[in-house]
């Protein structure tokens, strides 16, 4: 039997990641993958949504990946009761309980999420609808994004593909354009990703692009509204 390729690793604020050895890539930034998730994902996708007035919120995630955005939303929510959030994540190859049980997130943040919930998150069924919050419900979905099809348009997505030097068909035009379609007017996507090649496909898309300060050991990441 091959040695799994998926390993556990301890990231620089002592949160969890996960280090592919077949593609030699991690799942976060090794300067702290919490501390990249709240940056890139919460302050700078949720709370400028929440910012600008949004009540509801429909998030699709590109890369479910360890769950550690999920987590932060369902906290986010819990905090937030005022406001109604429908998490959509995609993830072609979920991790197995062996793995997603020895996770500590819930070890290095204050949350009201449990153990079991978050584990619950991994667990549940694909394709339902699961309230696992009075203002907070989630669906997963076992496929790639270009195979995805919603009637529900997104107001926010967060990219979260591993880099285009590792996974580059997840950053060129044709994946992006099945990202755009699915997105309302005025929708946000946010990436940990500042790539040249990738802004210039998201501005062909018609989509306006931001570069912002990026996280802790990152110098960019990037910001674009559907316009």
């Amino acid at each position: 039997m091959s040695k799994e390729p998926i390993s556990i690793i301890t990231t620089s604020d002592g949160s969890h990641s996960l280090y592919n050895s077949e593609l030699k890539e991690t799942y976060h930034s090794t300067h702290g993958a919490l501390t990249e998730s709240l940056y890139v994902f919460v302050k700078e996708g949720l709370e400028l949504l929440v910012a600008k007035g949004t009540k509801e919120i429909n998030i699709l995630e590109v890369g479910f990946g360890t769950g550690l955005n999920a987590l932060l939303v369902w906290d986010f929510a819990l905090k937030h009761p005022e406001l109604k959030i429908h998490f959509e994540t995609l993830e072609p190859f979920p991790l197995t309980k062996e793995l997603y049980e020895q996770l500590n997130y819930l070890d290095a943040f204050s949350t009201e999420v449990s153990p079991d919930q978050f584990q619950q998150m991994h667990s549940c069924d694909w394709e339902f609808e699961h309230q696992l919050a009075g203002n907070f419900s989630f669906v997963k979905h076992q496929k790639e994004l270009q195979r995805f099809q919603s009637e529900r348009q997104f107001n926010l997505v967060f990219y979260d593909a591993f880099a285009p030097s590792k996974q580059s068909e997840m950053w060129d035009i044709a994946t992006l354009t099945c990202t755009y379609n699915s997105m309302q007017g005025g929708g946000v996507l946010v990436t940990y990703c500042a790539q040249g090649q990738f802004k210039r496909n998201l501005a062909e898309l018609g989509m306006e692009v931001e570069t912002l300060k990026g996280p802790p050991g990152k110098k960019e990441m990037v910001r674009a509204t559907k316009r």
